[in-house]
C-alpha cells in the first residue's frame, strides 16, 4: 500500500523543487497532499495555504528553510507522520530533536533522488 506524503512548502512555480517533487510523487503513484503560501494546483494536487488535518500522512517532505519551519512544528507533530524528509537547504537541528523526542524518523536527503533511485 502506498503511503501519503505531505509536501510542506509547496509552490506552483515550475522552477521550484517542491513543484517538481509533487509531479514526481504523482508520477510514481504516491498519494500526495500539499501546503504552501498560496492556494493552487500542481499535477492534480491541490495546494492549500492552511494547516489541514490530513489523515494517514506517512511522510512530510520539507521545502522550507529552518526559520520558516518554526511556525509548523506543532502542525507537523499533530499529523504524527512516520518520517520527515529534510531536503537540501532545510536542515534544522532544533526540529530534528523535537521529532526524535516524538519518535518520528528523520531523513536528511533529497526526495527527488530518493524517488529516482527507488529508495522512497
Amino acid at each position: 500500500m502506498k503511503k501519503k506524503t505531505l509536501v510542506l512548502g509547496a509552490s506552483m512555480n515550475p522552477g521550484r523543487y517542491s513543484n517538481i517533487a509533487i509531479k514526481r510523487l504523482v508520477s510514481n503513484n504516491q498519494p500526495t497532499v500539499a501546503v504552501g503560501l498560496k492556494k493552487g494546483e500542481v499535477a492534480g494536487v491541490a495546494i492549500t495555504n492552511e494547516e489541514e488535518e490530513f489523515e494517514d500522512v506517512d511522510t512530510v517532505t520539507l521545502y522550507l528553510n529552518a526559520q520558516r519551519q518554526e511556525q509548523y512544528y506543532d502542525y507537523i507533530l499533530s499529523l504524527q507522520p512516520k518520517r520527515v524528509i529534510f531536503n537540501p537547504g532545510t536542515e534544522n537541528p532544533e526540529l530534528y530533536a523535537l521529532l526524535r523526542k516524538n519518535n518520528i524518523e528523520i531523513e536528511i536527503a533529497c526526495t527527488l533522488v530518493m524517488l529516482a533511485t527507488n529508495q522512497y
